[in-house]
């Protein structure tokens, strides 16, 4: 079913979603399932799964000179999907990705998406790999994440790359797409943010995720710009439960999102992590009860490979 069918059939209700890192290469699926299992007790329309693209390490080989090497750290979105929508009855949703994709790749990653019934992806852009300073496309891939929707959009069409192919069945994708309440950190000001989001939404996107965020007052002020400058899909707010004390320092600089000062205040007084992780679920308890009341579709927690503390969450809220 699609997102936006989850929406009306929930008729004004929030539903409890969430999202998932596929396992690191070598290991097995018994880890999703493990972290999954003590959250579908609160019957989520969706999960999401997360996609990683290849990265590049160099080598250094007897003779002084450098080899490159390709790797995976975290393959098999496609395969978790179908092993969730089979395991769980529920809707897998996998992100797709401009960087590391030809337009030929994406094409086909789509068509066997549609084989196996999935009716929903997030489409992104995707963030610079590790050995680069900024995004770089494929070059016979998108650049920007508009290009990408509207590349679904185009399948949902019947629309192939070779225009020589007749006969063709259509699919029926509904797509999110992301945003930013504190704005992308490419992006110069929080305004032309939203000017390339709405771009996202004119090329066929169905609603919006955003990034996390631990002050909800960004949330309603960013979904207030987006109305004003006449984006009207529902906007899915993301949330995170703080859980260390080295997530003070990383989720700024990693997600670039601002902590709240009493939010900050409260870690710093915790003895350990212990301590750190009750505190971290009990604002995003508040975060959330405040989110269900303003009505939004459904709360969508990020887990990190993590459930405990997002069940400590939905056991309060739902």
């Amino acid at each position: 079913m699609k997102v936006t069918d989850h929406i009306k059939k929930a008729a004004g209700l929030t539903q409890f979603t969430f999202e998932i890192l596929p396992p690191l290469k070598g290991q097995n699926i018994q880890s999703i399932y493990e972290s999954i299992d003590p959250l579908m007790d609160f019957n989520p329309p969706f999960i999401d799964v997360t996609y990683h693209r290849e990265e590049y390490v160099y080598k250094e080989l007897s003779n002084g000179l450098l080899e490159k090497h390709v790797i995976r750290k975290r393959p098999g979105t496609v395969g978790i999907c179908a092993a969730l929508q089979h395991k769980y009855n529920v809707d897998a949703i996998p992100h797709i990705l401009c960087g590391g994709f030809t337009k030929e790749d994406t094409e086909n990653f789509l068509i066997d998406l549609d084989f196996l019934g999935i009716d929903n992806v997030v489409a992104l852009r995707g963030d610079a790999i590790k050995s680069e300073t900024y995004f770089k496309p494929h070059k016979d891939g998108h650049t920007f994440a508009n290009e990408l929707v509207n590349q679904v959009q185009e399948l949902n069409k019947g629309y192939y790359l070779d225009e020589e192919i007749l006969n063709t069945s259509k699919t029926d994708f509904c797509i999110g797409v992301s945003g930013y309440p504190e704005k992308h950190m490419e992006a110069p000001s929080l305004e032309s943010d939203i000017h390339f989001l709405k771009k996202k939404i004119e090329a066929g996107a169905n609603y919006i995720v955003t990034q996390m965020f631990f002050d909800n007052q960004k949330y309603f002020e960013f979904v207030d710009k987006c109305k004003e400058a006449g984006i009207n899909v529902p906007i899915i707010p993301g949330l995170k439960p703080f859980a260390t004390l080295k997530q003070l320092n990383a989720i700024p600089q990693r997600f670039h999102v601002d902590l709240p000062e009493a939010l900050i205040k409260s870690v710093i007084k915790c003895k350990d992590n212990s301590a750190i992780r009750q505190v971290g679920v009990e604002w995003c308890i508040q975060q959330s009860n405040e989110l269900k009341a303003a009505g939004v579709p459904f709360l969508h927690y990020y887990s990190m490979g993590k459930s405990d503390n997002i069940k400590a969450v939905a056991e309060a809220v739902f």
